[in-house]
């Protein structure tokens, strides 16, 4: 009799539990790609900073008034979202969403349009498992903002994001200098960069996977821009384009099935 009521109980205090966990709980998130679904539907996939990379369903709005705003939606916007969130549920859905901070000389410049454009398509490929991580939802959602705040000199704005974003994600640069198979800690002195270590070496590695002295070189140099700093380094297209080449390559090796980017092209095309 009493482990009846021990386990109605237990039972009780489970559902209550249940109950309680299901409450919305807010969030910072930034939009990461849309598609629409059927007539009255996007999909959006979004970097939130409480829980990760989701994916929610959201009705599209029929009015002005509506709860949700189409333009919410566009890419790396950044929002205050409230959901109840479902670990097992693939389609998330979307209880409230406000604009966290307007971005508008990101929509307006040609130029940051098309840095954001392959921003944000970069992002969406490669957060695609990531989970919960405060640190890199501020370093992202604090590039966005500087990028928007800035009225020239943001030329090379990608590269510093893309260096910096590879620290978060675990394969930043290694500036240890690697020979055969020791490691010395030292001035840099080493020609040659192994991208499978993500470090530079004294003589080329066994494998592919490493870049020559000129081509390290341009490693090294990117290592030292920061946002303050980075107009200082005067780079042509052709040389902002062949580092591009370099991090994407990188990244392909770091992270599986990383694909060609459709932004790309118009990127590239960019700062004469």
């Amino acid at each position: 009799m009493f482990c009846q009521i021990f386990l109605k109980e237990s039972a009780s205090f489970c559902i209550f539990f249940v109950n309680f966990a299901a409450v919305n709980t807010k969030s910072e998130a930034i939009v990461l790609h849309s598609v629409k679904y059927g007539e009255q539907k996007l999909i959006v996939d979004m970097f939130t900073r409480q829980w990760g990379r989701l994916s929610f369903a959201v009705q599209l709005p029929r009015s002005a008034h509506a709860k949700f705003k189409k333009q919410y939606f566009q890419p790396l916007t950044l929002l205050q979202i409230e959901t109840d969130v479902r670990p097992q549920v693939q389609l998330q859905k979307l209880a409230e969403a406000s604009l966290l901070t307007p971005l508008p000389s990101l929509l307006s410049d040609p130029s940051k349009l098309a840095i954001g454009l392959f921003v944000c398509e970069f992002l969406y490929h490669a957060l695609r498992d990531e989970q919960q991580n405060s640190p890199l939802f501020d370093y992202i959602r604090t590039s966005i903002e500087w990028l928007d705040g800035r009225e020239r000199t943001f030329a090379n704005f990608h590269l510093v994001f893309l260096m910096h974003l590879s620290r978060f994600l675990g394969f930043y640069p290694n500036l240890e200098v690697r020979n055969y198979g020791t490691t010395e800690s030292r001035s840099f002195e080493a020609p040659y960069f192994d991208l499978r270590a993500a470090s530079f070496c004294t003589q080329p590695p066994l494998h592919r996977d490493f870049l020559m002295p000129q081509e390290a070189g341009r490693i090294h140099l990117l290592m030292r821009m920061d946002y303050a700093t980075m107009h200082l380094f005067r780079l042509s297209r052709a040389d902002r384009n062949r580092i591009l080449e370099l991090l994407i390559q990188y990244y392909r090796l770091h992270i599986p099935q990383f694909p060609e980017l459709r932004s790309l092209p118009v990127l590239q095309e960019l700062f004469q």
